[in-house]
């Protein structure tokens, strides 16, 4: 029975490692120095020359060999053959075994000398072996010749990856003939296993030691204790090798040694290679008994973690079309259910690293929306000079009286227009964000069905396309709204004006409908002639009040008539605000009326923003000054001169200056323009976003499930749509069969550890 527990392990060796399993199975590796005989020592266990033999680093990559003893055949060609793992082939000629094992080493390891920890799994099945499982690993060795530069590090790493596990028992293979104490092999046993408890020596090389000297105390374990103790082996010479000495010829000479060195005469009988098979094998068998519970509490382990694994994969449901019409419409109702969450912030699985779903679009309303518009300046492209070439287009061959509203109006217009690209590129940024909670929003169940996952997302994402162009043309529209109808009586825009005129100097207005009389826009008219030819105006004279809407009458002024005036205070300052302005008693002859009406209007909508027409250049205040007829009968001879000049294309801005009355008009118009350019911002602002929600993520969250539901639940698209990933289908195919393994090792492990040992084999 013990040989069965062996093949049991060598089964599951095989198993496992075609499937990818990763139950730790007791086994014995071979560990050693470079030329200290392991290749040798195998060779004779084994009874057949089959391992590569050459300089420097030979054995690349593990050799897991099993050893399979079998009752002899009738037919004497297939008495003992060869198998490899990877190939289904039997080897009769064990040189053939040794040519496939150079190739599949360069094969994998390639031809620069490094290693590989891909194993070659090589079973050998003869009448003449014991029942055993060894690994043999690359030779320990120092760097040198064209090997990599770190080849030690990856040596010792790969060794220690094999004896670091509880499960192995090491095979320490050290040369006779150098210090033990120098012996790389047990160096790394003792790091793993201290105590020495799964370590068995191997002396090599006894015939080749120094006249006089013998191993016999560290045979006898008085140097370096060991559980399992040592066993000494005589190998081949290369000369023996060369002459392709016979294995018979070599066990018996080695068995002479023994039986004849008068030092190791007393031991023989524990030593030499054939002793070295038989304690291998029941060190073996031994072993996984003792391993068996660990091996069966493993495998329990194991199995419930594959059955997870299984069950994670799922069922194949395209050949059932009763459960996979239910299968299509829970992942389509899923599929919605997280769509709709991830968009409401009612998901159970929250991100605390980034903004995801409807987080993301608030961000993009108030913070990337919301600072695209407060950074657009509402008069930045317009110039002056376009100001008042828009006025003076709009007025015609006639001067204007006030500043014409047409010009508000033209000008106004193309800077609303400048609020319908970020609003647009808002839409555009909500759309983008839909389509990236549609990809993030499936589950693994999904994932398995490629198809169905890849038409759910055609759906969602041309039910998102569809929303974009209403989306998208009701913010244009929401524009030209805006643009189409410029209401100059809009209460924000009237109010904020009306501040501007009746605020005091360096002031603000906080509430201007507290002040009514503040609303009166008053204008005085003085009916008589002026006496004074220097410019100055009498006392007295009559006034009369041009309310701008209707009012409260404003009381007399209570300055008396006979108080003489200051000539400064008959200038009309379109910087100072229009209560200082118009409650000073002025008298200004009918002449220059409409110039009073005209700066008193900008007065009252412009505020103290503004300059004084006299700061300006003093020149042009048609109160204060009032030029000769020669000077005037010059200037416009001089002007009808210089008006072709002024009338070529090419010279016109560059010599036409601004008057001061025009850089008024314009500042007027500016201020207008940014005023009634906040109103609307702040309209496009509350109503884009509302827009957005209602036309695009409201209108798809609501159709979302109605719409799968209507496109994919459809009988003749079942079989289609479940139609799995092969590698998915590949990988449930690996974990059940390992499953299925688990559960046979488990029941073959039980059955085996309430069976009594029989011993080992006997040659």
């Amino acid at each position: 029975m013990d040989s069965e527990l062996i093949g049991l392990v060598n089964k599951l060796q095989d198993m496992f490692s075609n499937l990818g399993g990763e139950l730790d199975m007791p086994q014995l590796v071979v560990v050693g120095s470079q030329s200290a005989g392991k290749s040798s020592v195998l060779e004779t266990i084994v009874g057949r020359d089959f391992l590569p033999r050459g300089q420097g680093i030979v054995t690349r990559r593990p050799l897991v060999l099993q050893l399979v003893h079998v009752t002899p055949l009738l037919s004497t060609l297939e008495r003992e053959y060869a198998q490899f793992l990877h190939l289904d082939k039997r080897f009769t000629d064990f040189e053939d075994v040794r040519r496939e094992i150079e190739q599949e080493t360069l094969r994998v390891a390639g031809q620069n000398k490094g290693i590989s920890k891909l194993p070659i799994n090589l079973r050998i099945c003869s009448p003449d072996v014991l029942d055993l499982t060894l690994v043999d690993l690359p030779g320990l060795t120092k760097v040198g010749g064209d090997q990599p530069s770190d080849i030690e590090r990856q040596i010792r790493n790969l060794v220690m990856d094999y004896i670091g596990k509880p499960n192995s028992v090491i095979l320490s293979v050290s040369p006779a003939n150098v210090d033990l104490a120098n012996s790389e092999a047990l160096k790394l046993a003792r790091a793993v296993d201290p105590q020495g408890r799964r370590t068995i020596g191997v002396l090599t090389k006894l015939d080749l030691m120094d006249a006089g000297t013998n191993a016999v105390d560290i045979l006898n374990g008085r140097i370096y204790p060991l559980r399992l103790g040592f066993v000494g082996v005589v190998n081949r010479s290369q000369q023996d090798i060369n002459n392709r000495r016979s294995m018979k010829d070599t066990r018996q000479a080695e068995a002479d040694f023994f039986t004849s060195h008068p030092a190791y005469r007393a031991i023989a009988h524990r030593n030499g290679s054939k002793f070295l098979t038989k304690t291998l094998n029941q060190v073996l068998m031994n072993h996984i008994r003792e391993k068996l519970p660990d091996m069966k509490a493993r495998l329990n382990t194991l199995m419930s973690q594959t059955q997870q694994e299984l069950n994670a994969l799922g069922e194949t449901y395209a050949s059932d079309q009763d459960k996979g019409s239910g299968l299509v419409l829970q992942l389509m109702t899923q599929f919605a259910h997280n769509f709709v969450s991830s968009i409401e912030g009612t998901s159970l699985e929250i991100s605390t690293k980034e903004l995801l779903g409807g987080a993301r679009i608030y961000y993009i309303f108030n913070e990337v929306f919301g600072h695209a518009l407060n950074s657009i300046d509402s008069t930045s492209n317009l110039s002056s000079r376009d100001i008042r070439t828009a006025i003076r287009n709009s007025t015609g061959p006639r001067p204007s009286l006030f500043v014409p509203e047409v010009a508000f109006d033209l000008l106004v217009k193309p800077q609303i227009k400048l609020l319908e690209a970020p609003s647009l590129r808002c839409v555009e940024m909500v759309y983008e964000e839909l389509v990236k909670i549609c990809h993030n929003c499936s589950n693994p169940e999904l994932q398995r069905f490629p198809r169905l996952h890849a038409q759910i997302i055609e759906v969602v994402s041309e039910l998102l396309r569809e929303r974009l162009g209403p989306t998208s043309e009701y913010i244009s529209s929401l524009i030209a709204i805006q643009a189409a109808y410029i209401n100059i009586n809009h209460p924000a825009f009237v109010m904020e004006s009306r501040a501007r005129s009746t605020a005091p100097p360096n002031k603000q207005v906080t509430d201007v409908s507290r002040n009514p009389e503040a609303m009166e826009m008053t204008v005085i008219v003085d009916e008589e002639e002026p006496s004074d030819s220097d410019g100055s105006f009498p006392t007295g004279g009559k006034r009369q009040r041009f309310p701008r809407n209707a009012g409260p009458e404003v009381e007399k002024d209570q300055r008396p008539s006979s108080e003489p005036l200051d000539p400064a205070i008959s200038r009309l300052t379109p910087g100072s605000r229009t209560h200082d302005a118009l409650n000073s008693p002025r008298r200004v002859s009918s002449t220059s009326h409409s110039q009073l009406v005209r700066e008193t209007f900008l007065n009252y909508f412009f505020g103290g923003q503004t300059q004084s027409i006299s700061d300006r250049n003093p020149q042009l205040d048609l109160l204060t000054i009032s030029p000769s007829r020669s000077t005037l009968d010059n200037s416009i001879t001089l002007d009808m001169k210089s008006l072709g000049k002024h009338l070529e294309p090419a010279s016109h801005d560059a010599i036409i200056q601004l008057s001061a009355r025009e850089e008024m008009e314009a500042n007027l118009i500016r201020s207008l323009i940014g005023s009634y350019f906040h109103i609307v911002r702040q309209s496009i602002q509350d109503l884009v976003p509302k827009a957005i929600m209602h036309f695009l993520v409201n209108n798809t969250s609501q159709q979302v499930q109605n719409r799968l539901v209507a496109t994919l639940y459809k009988p003749e698209l079942f079989s289609e749509l479940l139609d799995e990933d092969e590698a998915l289908v590949n990988e449930r195919s690996r974990v059940r069969a390992l499953l299925e393994a688990y559960k046979e090792a488990f029941k073959t492990l039980s059955e085996v550890a309430l069976k009594p040992s029989s011993g080992a084999t006997v040659l």
